[in-house]
């Protein structure tokens, strides 16, 4: 068994195939879920695991070189608005519906148990070198 890192068999396997360009959709629990992409379902109840800690779980083992929200993120969930501007100064902001557009061509959909509106990114795989 894994002493450190994702110990989640199914997410550690999801992101040891992603590659350059490839795009992980981390989202609520209430974000409606595309057709196609591998899907994990991390949401064990309301708010558990919470978006932070999935996120955070996933950045340190992703290279990430860009980061879309939704603009309506801004007005209806404040601390999760300050959680991915922190993370990721260069955050791209676009209308939700457009966001739910773009995660219809995401690898990989990671789903927290996050019960607070607009908590949903869209990550851009990088490379580490």
């Amino acid at each position: 068994m894994k002493r450190a890192g994702i110990l989640n068999r199914r997410l550690a396997g999801a992101l040891a195939e992603l590659g350059h360009g490839h795009e992980v959709l981390v989202c609520d629990a209430g974000m409606p879920i595309p057709d196609g992409p591998r899907v994990v379902d991390l949401a064990f109840r309301a708010g558990v695991p919470s978006f932070a800690e999935v996120l955070d779980g996933l950045l340190a083992e992703l290279v990430v070189e860009g980061a879309t929200a939704a603009e309506e993120i801004r007005a209806a969930n404040p601390a999760a608005t300050a959680l991915l501007q922190g993370r990721f100064p260069d955050l791209a902001l676009v209308p939700h519906e457009r966001l739910k557009e773009l995660s219809a061509g995401a690898r990989l959909v990671v789903r927290t148990g996050e019960a607070r509106p607009y908590a949903n990114v869209l990550l851009r795989c990088g490379v580490f070198f």
